[in-house]
């Protein structure tokens, strides 16, 4: 599984390297995209099976670049995650060579293995979250 993810995630950096992000970086700002409100960094971190201090590491350099920013949740201790204007114009540049390597990949496996294989690594997180 462990080698599997490494060559996956090989194949999208490439793939985004002329955008100037990671694939993981990539993922956040779909996710905050996706959601459309701001997100606690616990929700964030648990929607994406990320630990915390992976998930602080990820997020420092999309806030440094101005693409994240954090605003204040529902009290002032509480601070959330949402995608900055910079953000969506990344994510929206970076997208058309996602979408080159998600069909390369899609196209190398086959519908009905790219099936099961979502099925799986869905499977495979929730039995993690479980134990």
């Amino acid at each position: 599984m462990r080698r599997a993810a490494r060559a996956v995630t090989q194949l999208y950096d490439a793939a985004l390297r002329p955008s100037g992000l990671r694939i993981t970086q990539f993922t956040l700002l779909q996710v905050l995209a996706t959601a459309g409100a701001p997100m606690t960094q616990g929700a964030l971190g648990d929607l994406l099976a990320v630990d915390s201090t992976t998930l602080s590491r990820t997020l420092r350099p999309l806030e440094r670049a101005k693409w994240i920013r954090r605003v204040e949740g529902s009290d002032a201790r509480e601070r959330r995650i949402e995608l900055a204007a910079l953000g969506r114009r990344a994510l929206q540049r970076a997208t058309p060579a996602w979408e080159r390597a998600q069909r390369r990949l899609r196209a190398g496996l086959g519908r009905r293995d790219w099936a099961a294989l979502q099925e799986v690594l869905t499977a495979a997180v929730e039995a993690v979250q479980r134990a």
